[in-house]
């Protein structure tokens, strides 16, 4: 699973000092700061499979800190089909604000084409 890889990839580059807090949905106890990953859609031409992937940088104690934790992201992924062998191109498709007023979280969603 592209997301897998994904993850295992961000978590390899310990992302802003979170570490292993790279999930696929919010935890029940949520860390301070973390990161959700979700594919948001996929497809396949001439053989070369693609996916959509949303990731949420997620800071629970400042709008700052999501800011810099998508910026750490948004740079690991550029580097990503040059460090991770299953990659073949991977394109920012667009980020932005995305806090959570109902939970009250500073968040921050970048979302990537990737090709593997």
């Amino acid at each position: 699973m592209i997301e897998t890889i994904v993850r295992n990839y961000l978590i390899s580059q310990n992302i802003a000092g979170i570490g292993n807090n790279v999930k696929f949905k919010v935890p029940d106890s949520p860390p301070s700061e973390y990161l959700i990953i979700q594919k948001t859609g996929s497809g396949r031409t001439n053989r070369i499979d693609r996916a959509m992937v949303a990731i949420q940088s997620i800071s629970r104690t400042s709008y700052e800190m999501a800011a810099t934790i998508n910026e750490a992201v948004r740079q690991a992924m550029f580097e990503m089909a040059d460090n991770c062998s299953d990659i073949y191109r991977c394109e920012l498709n667009s980020d932005g604000d995305f806090t959570d007023t109902e939970t009250k979280e500073f968040r921050y969603q970048a979302i990537f084409n990737i090709f593997y």
